[in-house]
């Protein structure tokens, strides 16, 4: 029963965000609630990632370990990986990073829910169904960013490992090696975002697939020099395949945008606009001349004969027989 109740309650309340009867002051209270309840749940997702913080740090720190392994001819024994701590309290605040950034993700669900609650009242039928898909789709392509990323720290590494000279120890210091391939992931899942900024231009009319695929040299440029720049590490390998990634993700959004203004062609005039929106009309309905109709022929009027007379109801005794 209380389901119900708070169910209902949150339909009144989204309701009345949609047709704007909420006050100022009951827009702040919300807000206010969103918040709380998102910080609960990241607070929540913390406790969770300190559990998982040990292992994820392992499975950041293996391609370097792995590396080190390797260069030191597979030793046998109680081997340790050469890392470095320069303070007390590294490792420590290092594991709260590492359970942050775990919580958020664990939490992601009960926060971005939140923020969703808030920002779809203001927002049309057909907004919020883009919104849908545009979520549902920048997901996966930031995983898919992050993964490639934890890759080319692998291979990068191998590459500017084999410069170093026999004699010169290589030991990397914890807290900026564990920065550098998180930052290097945020950057790789932010820069696979970029199709959808190319897909938004075409659904939102402001160009064309043919014109997006006019500017492909351009493109392409573009995103070697900004890989080029972005990239922290100085190798070929990494730049070159962010650049190649984008390059072949761009032009999935070119193929999408093709389909799309193929299925605008064969859609209807109103087609793309939503239950809530009013329609335009036509050019000709407005400017143009109305044509003349038939001529309307002579009425006939025909006598409408006088019904039959409601006979009276009988008495309340007299309705019913002997069998009723």
């Amino acid at each position: 029963m209380g389901i119900l109740v708070r169910r209902r309650r949150r339909k009144e309340q989204f309701e009345r965000a949609v047709d704007g009867s909420m006050s100022l002051l009951d827009h702040f209270r919300e807000l206010r609630d969103r918040l709380f309840k998102a910080t609960i749940g990241v607070l929540l997702g913390f406790f969770v990632g300190w559990f998982l913080a040990t292992n994820t740090l392992d499975l950041i720190t293996n391609p370097y370990c792995d590396l080190m392994f390797e260069s030191a001819g597979r030793p046998s024994g109680d081997w340790q990986c050469p890392f470095v701590q320069l303070g007390a309290t590294d490792t420590f605040v290092l594991k709260m990073k590492v359970a942050l950034w775990l919580g958020l993700i664990v939490a992601a669900p009960i926060w971005l829910f939140q923020l969703w609650a808030f920002i779809a009242p203001g927002l049309h039928r057909h907004e919020r169904r883009w919104a849908y898909w545009f979520v549902g789709t920048a997901t996966p392509l930031f995983a898919l960013g992050a993964v490639a990323a934890y890759f080319v720290v692998a291979k990068g590494l191998a590459f500017l490992l084999q410069f170093t000279p026999s004699d010169v120890m290589v030991t990397l210091e914890i807290i900026q090696y564990v920065d550098f391939v998180t930052n290097l992931m945020l950057l790789f899942g932010a820069a696979f975002e970029f199709p959808l900024i190319v897909v938004l231009f075409n659904l939102a009319g402001l160009a064309s697939a043919q014109r997006l695929l006019s500017w492909w040299r351009v493109a392409v440029f573009l995103m070697f020099l900004f890989s080029a720049i972005a990239t922290p590490t100085a190798d070929p390998f990494g730049m070159t395949f962010l650049a190649l990634a984008l390059s072949a993700l761009y032009f999935a959004a070119v193929g999408f945008a093709f389909l799309n203004d193929r299925r605008r062609r064969r859609a209807s005039l109103y087609a793309d606009l939503a239950d809530d929106e009013v329609s335009p009309l036509e050019p000709a309905l407005v400017t143009g001349a109305v044509e003349s109709g038939e001529p309307i022929g002579a009425v006939t009027v025909t006598a409408v004969e006088a019904s039959e007379p409601i006979p009276a109801p009988l008495p309340l005794g007299e309705r019913f027989d002997d069998a009723t």
